[in-house]
């Protein structure tokens, strides 16, 4: 059995990983070893729970105040060690992360193969998003396997002259982790006043805005029906972390989400709070005090899908919400000014307002008050594939492996 190691240091990357570490434990010549980095420590950590796995090797990166510099440069040598002493056959890195460029040159300096998931996402501006945009350009041309979520990102990296039959798209295996939860909740079903203890929402806005309980029911390989009986109050669900929005950004997103309660008082607001204190200082402080407005702890993966099922719609900066709600039947409106992600905006299913109030609240405006709109976006397919993201990589690299 060849090992190919599988490097995780986020939440996002344990998510959109699990399903390869699962699809790899299937194959009679790989092995998967999963590395993590410890690049964010609490909600990685969460997320690994969630799929009930432990990291074979955890080389606890993270230090208070870390800086981007600080964390790569000993990402690298921390890999690189894990490399002189495991010997794998391979490794594989997913997005964007500090933790992907890390793991990539570690194993671009050791002469090891790297595959990339989620690889040939783009916007065009190396600020934005800051830094990810810089980290997948640059781990591209260190990667032997590309492992592309749309033609259209297979598309970007042929135009960057990587070579097309390296390029292989699979979808996103964020639908096979959406899926994998899926049918979880559905075996087990889901109580909303435990989510609500473990989130420390109050009774008030739990008994107002969720459900009292609820399992999930299949209706096709990408599309989850559980929408809110109509006798339960709309609620959007908020989440925010991007860099490019540290001060100004996020102070006119607040803003926005204040005046959006004003402008439809029976509508309430549920907001995960992102652990980074130039998140929560400005959040805290402008929405704190809104009684339609709830700020709870970071949800755990399984409670955030079970959220995203439940709420209206979701306004977010977040890559993996793009490519996660579709399969749900919930609109993002995405609150950045440019996206990566394109396919989204092109099937109907996000639409970006970046961070201006007034183009927030226009666009939630049209998904609370016009019904056949809601109804069109939310029937609308998901364009980032159909759960079976991790077979096809797995394949991919079997063959590989066997033609030498």
């Amino acid at each position: 059995m060849m090992k190919v190691a599988i490097v995780v240091g986020t939440r996002p990357e344990v998510i959109k990983m699990a399903p390869v570490v699962f699809a790899l434990r299937e194959s009679k010549t790989l092995e998967p070893v999963l590395l993590s980095t410890g690049q964010h420590r609490e909600m990685l950590d969460q997320a690994l729970a969630a799929f009930d796995l432990t990291p074979d090797f955890d080389l606890g990166l993270m230090q208070p105040g870390q800086t981007l510099p600080g964390l790569t440069s000993r990402a690298i040598e921390a890999v690189t060690k894990f490399i002189e002493e495991q010997n794998p056959a391979a490794i594989l890195v997913q997005g964007d992360t500090s933790t992907v460029l890390a793991g990539a040159m570690a194993a671009f300096f050791a002469n090891v193969p790297v595959g990339h998931i989620e690889a040939g996402l783009r916007t065009g501006n190396m600020r934005s998003p800051f830094p990810e945009e810089m980290n997948r350009r640059l781990t591209s041309p260190l990667a032997k396997w590309h492992f592309c979520p749309t033609e259209g990102s297979k598309d970007n990296l042929v135009k960057e002259a990587i070579a097309e039959c390296d390029c292989h798209v699979t979808g996103n295996t964020v639908v096979d982790s959406l899926l994998w939860i899926r049918d979880k909740q559905e075996r087990s079903g889901v109580n909303a006043a435990d989510v609500a203890a473990r989130l420390r929402i109050p009774e008030s806005f739990a008994n107002k805005y969720l459900q009292a309980s609820t399992s999930t029911t299949q209706t096709s390989t990408d599309e989850v029906s559980n929408l809110p009986s109509d006798e339960v109050p709309d609620f959007v669900l908020v989440t925010g972390h991007r860099r490019e929005s540290f001060g100004g950004g996020f102070e006119r997103m607040c803003e926005a989400i204040n005046e959006l309660t004003k402008r439809h008082p029976g509508v309430g607001v549920l907001y995960p709070v992102h652990l980074n204190p130039l998140v929560k200082e400005p959040v805290n402080r402008i929405l704190g005090v809104n009684p339609s407005v709830q700020l709870c702890s970071p949800a755990g993966y399984e409670d955030f899908v079970w959220l995203m099922n439940q709420a209206k719609f979701i306004l977010s900066d977040s890559g993996g919400v793009q490519e996660e709600a579709p399969s749900l039947g919930k609109p993002v409106l995405v609150m950045r000014e440019t996206t990566e992600r394109p396919e989204g905006i092109t099937a109907g299913t996000c639409r970006l307002v970046g961070t201006d109030p007034e183009k927030i609240l226009r666009e939630s405006a049209i998904l609370l008050n016009d019904p056949a709109e809601y109804a069109s976006r939310s029937s609308l397919q998901n364009p980032y594939g159909d759960g079976r993201a991790a077979q096809k990589i797995r394949e991919v690299l079997e063959e590989s492996f066997k033609e030498g």
